[in-house]
């Protein structure tokens, strides 16, 4: 990989305006050398898995190389420090052009260290990280945002987020007690030094070689919602089943 000693000069987040309703047209990229998303938060971590395709997996055979942990029942007294699953996702994604590598996280994860733990554990430094973007504000999504702080590699960490983002959520289970979702605090974020970019359009990154799609439209059958999601709207708790930041 190249590496960027330039990570202070990130291109800004190029958004259509406002004004301009876009209508589901194509919206042209530049042409990059090679893009690679890593998984690193996903539900399932499956060591036995091939490679399939363009997947590459983590080898079994690659826990030799594993960061090792402390495992006195195990003889040898060590045992691989492998990936670790968690309901939520992460990933980082790498884009190749010109000769440079630009990386930019897409969503933290549920746990506080569980992004950046799998991180360390994948070889990757958090440092060259560029920019964090976030599907949507559930805390599956977020929390790992936490376990980031002081080891980013830059000041002012650009966040790319729905302006709903920080809307205070809940669900409402048939027949249990409603279950408030832990929102993120966005005075909590600009204090230890993300920027924050807000973006109801779909916008650019590093010369419009990458695409944010901004809110999705609901225009399909498939998109019919989360019928027991509810938000707060400034009195009361409104249903929210489209989820508009997502």
């Amino acid at each position: 990989m190249c590496d960027t000693d330039d990570r202070a000069e990130v291109s800004a987040a190029e958004a259509l305006p406002a004004s301009l309703k876009w209508k589901g047209e194509v919206l042209p990229l530049e042409p990059v050398e090679e893009l690679s998303v890593l998984t690193v938060c996903d539900n399932v971590m499956d060591i036995l898995l091939p490679d399939e395709g363009p997947a590459k997996r983590l080898p079994l055979a690659g826990m030799a190389r594993a960061p090792m942990l402390e495992a006195p029942t195990i003889l040898g007294g060590k045992a691989a420090d492998v990936p670790l699953a968690q309901h939520g996702f992460s990933a980082l994604v790498e884009v190749r052009k010109g000769g440079r590598v630009r990386r930019l996280l897409f969503d933290t994860g549920i746990t506080p260290d569980g992004c950046a733990g799998n991180l360390r554990r994948l070889g990757q430094d958090p440092a060259d990280i560029e920019a964090i973007v976030c599907s949507h504000g559930h805390f599956d999504h977020t929390t790992g945002l936490s376990g980031l702080i002081g080891r980013l590699g830059r000041a002012r960490m650009p966040v790319l987020i729905h302006p709903e983002f920080w809307a205070r959520r809940r669900l409402a289970i048939p027949g249990g007690e409603p279950f408030e979702l832990p929102t993120t605090s966005r005075s909590a974020l600009e204090d230890v030094g993300f920027g924050i970019i807000e973006q109801r359009q779909p916008s650019f990154l590093y010369d419009r070689s990458v695409l944010i799609t901004g809110e999705v439209d609901r225009v399909t059958g498939f998109a019919k919602g989360f019928g027991i999601h509810q938000a707060w709207r400034g009195r009361s708790w409104e249903p929210d089943s489209l989820i508009l930041n997502d």
